[in-house]
């Protein structure tokens, strides 16, 4: 690859270790030019391991969350010239083998944003392993969002995510939640500034090892979505401004 079309994958780790390597080994060979790990403090082997697969490694000193460690995985994707910047879970939660196909729909030209969309059918998403109220969450949250927002997105709450530069460039993210709405802030940021928003489908995979949060947690994740989403509805028509979603000023 040129530096023209760098494709870095960057993977927001903590406790990874299990499957971590599973995760790298189905990334194509050849279809990105470097993997970004960054450790958010895990207290098992996923620096080491990261390091023997041949991983650039950035290690946080204190926990910063889920947004905070994808801030850290932008920033520093960026840094190296990504052109192209694709998010992986490295808890084998996704399927790695689409990274080529996200990073086509960028560099062609047709999306700044792709998601995975883990919804394809009802069937499939519980077979799957995704839990039952997760799953009504998920399709209720989603319908209402792409309502209010103007999407069309098969899933709103997918961690499989692909950026175009020109995305990570205007969309302000570094003012987003260091928590789990940092995925929703970022995607109705895309929304309000017009940035042009797909998905793929890909399997769902729940199982022991792949990070997932609580009944109780997905409750106060799926209320600050509505705050934010209200937080849209409001700026969109121009009753009050939020500065999540004004652009980045140029630079």
């Amino acid at each position: 690859m040129t530096d023209k079309t760098r494709v870095v994958v960057v993977m927001p780790a903590y406790n990874a270790e299990k499957t971590l390597e599973r995760t790298v080994r189905d990334i194509p060979p050849g279809c990105v030019d470097e993997v970004i790990l960054v450790d958010d403090c895990s207290k098992d082997g996923t620096v080491a391991l990261a390091r023997r697969l041949g991983l650039t490694v950035i290690c946080h000193e204190r926990n910063k969350g889920y947004g905070g460690n994808q801030k850290t995985c932008y920033t520093e994707a960026l840094k190296r010239g990504a052109e192209v910047v694709v998010m992986v879970h490295p808890d084998y939660q996704y399927d790695a083998r689409l990274v080529p196909i996200l990073s086509a729909l960028i560099t062609n030209g047709i999306c700044d944003m792709v998601c995975g969309n883990r919804i394809r059918t009802r069937r499939e998403a519980l077979a799957g392993g995704m839990p039952r109220y997760k799953y009504l969450f998920n399709r209720l949250l989603t319908a209402f969002e792409n309502l209010v927002t103007g999407q069309n997105l098969g899933e709103w709450h997918s961690g499989l995510r692909a950026y175009s530069r020109r995305c990570l460039e205007t969309v302000p993210w570094e003012r987003n939640s260091d928590d789990f709405v940092f995925d929703q802030q970022f995607l109705m940021q895309a929304a309000i500034l017009g940035l042009r928003v797909g998905d793929v489908p890909v399997e769902a995979r729940y199982f022991a090892e792949a990070s997932s949060i609580n009944f109780r947690r997905s409750c106060v994740y799926g209320l600050s979505a509505l705050v934010c989403l209200a937080q849209f509805t409001l700026q969109s028509l121009g009753l009050a401004r939020f500065a999540i979603f004004e652009p980045k000023a140029a630079s």
